[in-house]
């Protein structure tokens, strides 16, 4: 199996809930990761382009970029912690790329680091 990642970091502040407690507001460097794994690349040697990859994870971060994620769909109404932000940005990929990729590759995984050690993934079903 042959993988590719791609890697797009942005600033966002949060306030999530913990143990039915909301905590303050505070801002991460989030670093996002996205896995495209597949058995087969293409004629020109390629799984998929880097690029087609990069364009629509920023696009896909960009309403996040610098703003507070409470205030900011979907996360306006489910709570924005790093697992949660790993499954949108994850599903928001395969919707905008399942076509172009298919069937030699699809979105593996999404991985949000939002402090040093402290990593969560989303394994696509």
């Amino acid at each position: 199996m042959f993988s590719i990642q791609v890697t797009h970091e942005f600033c966002a502040a949060h306030s999530i809930v913990l143990l039915g407690a909301q905590e303050p507001i505070h801002g991460h460097n989030f670093k996002t990761t996205a896995t495209i794994s597949g058995n087969e690349l293409d004629n020109e040697g390629l799984l998929c382009d880097f690029h087609l990859v990069e364009q629509t994870l920023i696009q896909i971060c960009s309403p996040f970029c610098n703003n507070n994620l409470n205030t900011t769909t979907p996360f306006d109404q489910i709570n924005p912690t790093a697992e949660n932000l790993a499954k949108h940005i994850a599903d928001e990929l395969s919707i905008r790329l399942d076509e172009e990729l298919s069937p030699r590759a699809k979105v593996h995984s999404v991985s949000i680091t939002e402090a040093p050690n402290c990593l969560a993934i989303y394994n696509r079903p």
